[in-house]
């Protein structure tokens, strides 16, 4: 596998950095390439790992002949890149990281952690990942009902600024600061004061609505859950950086206490804190693979509901689940 060349279009975002740092971090035998998320970050100097490379622009003989090609970039960049493909026939596995190829008809939705075994799609397909909150509720609610039947859920969603890109994170941070210097408060991203509150909806005049993104969750977990009941879920965003927190109740067909709930959830990729462990948190997360659960507490007002808290690092989910696909292709 180590002399098939990889590409990274879109590398300087921040769910590209995360690529390239799992790449790095998990020595991935491939010539890999990056290229650049828009014409200011091309020609620039980085690193893969240790070593020093330039980020090129969108390179068309770069493209036909990478075996894989990781998007993680703006839509925009990912449409370029199908137009190529199409336009060329090339046979280049897409891999998108971002859901901006989704409506394409080839596009089948991708969730390797989650997925049952031998499942295959067409050798045609482009890979998009499912949304990280569906993902991280499949593998939760799926182990859960495997041992102790679920009637219901309900899961209020804390999304990190993150998940806007750069320009997400950059205005929570100038908010905060004008905030404290009694300065006015940009607002291109969310439309709202986003710093020190929460919002249940973002403002009339942000690019993406709050809601857009909870109808895109459903329908990802509408594809994954298979014969686990739908949830219902509120999506909130936070005033924090980086990593998805839940507050999960779960109502059983039958009465199961925390231990058998906490037992049932134990595996490689999900940590289960006892009460002598500090509870997990977002930051905790960041930079962590998998999901970490705990406060697994009963309802005290219901007999056969539960209470869990869970998080899990929303960039390091997708870009897991990317790379067992790509070493699937491999």
């Amino acid at each position: 596998m180590a002399d098939q060349q990889i590409c990274v279009v879109g590398g300087e975002s921040l769910l590209g950095r995360e690529l390239r740092d799992q790449l790095a971090e998990t020595k991935f035998p491939a010539n890999i390439k990056l290229a650049g998320a828009d014409e200011e970050s091309t020609g620039i100097l980085t690193l893969q790992g240790t070593e020093p490379v330039v980020m090129t622009a969108l390179d068309e003989d770069v493209l036909a002949k990478s075996k894989i090609v990781f998007l993680t970039g703006s839509e925009k960049l990912s449409q370029k890149v199908f137009d190529f493909a199409t336009r060329s026939k090339s046979k280049s596995h897409l891999i998108d990281l971002t859901g901006g190829l989704e409506d394409q008809p080839s596009a089948r939705l991708r969730a390797p952690s989650v997925e049952p075994a031998g499942f295959t799609v067409d050798s045609n397909a482009i890979h998009v990942l499912a949304h990280p909150v569906s993902v991280v509720l499949a593998a939760l609610l799926g182990r859960v009902h495997k041992k102790h039947p679920l009637r219901h859920a309900v899961i209020v969603a804390l999304e990190p600024a993150s998940e806007r890109g750069q320009a997400g994170l950059n205005e929570l941070q100038q908010q905060t600061a004008n905030l404290l210097s009694f300065r006015p408060l940009p607002k291109d991203v969310f439309d709202a004061q986003i710093s020190f509150n929460l919002l249940p909806r973002y403002g009339e005049a942000a690019p993406l609505k709050l809601e857009e993104i909870e109808h895109r969750i459903e329908r990802h977990m509408a594809t994954l859950f298979g014969k686990i009941p739908m949830p219902s879920l509120r999506l909130v965003q936070a005033p924090v950086f980086h990593g998805y927190s839940f507050s999960i109740w779960l109502e059983f067909e039958n009465s199961t206490g925390a231990d058998e709930l906490a037992e049932a959830l134990a595996t490689a990729q999900i940590e289960v804190r006892g009460s002598d462990l500090d509870a997990p948190s977002n930051v905790g997360s960041v930079g962590q693979g998998g999901i970490t659960i705990g406060v697994i507490e009963p309802d005290r007002n219901h007999p056969r509901a539960v209470w869990i808290w869970a998080v899990a690092d929303n960039f390091r989910i997708v870009v897991d689940d990317a790379l067992e696909i790509a070493k699937q292709l491999l």
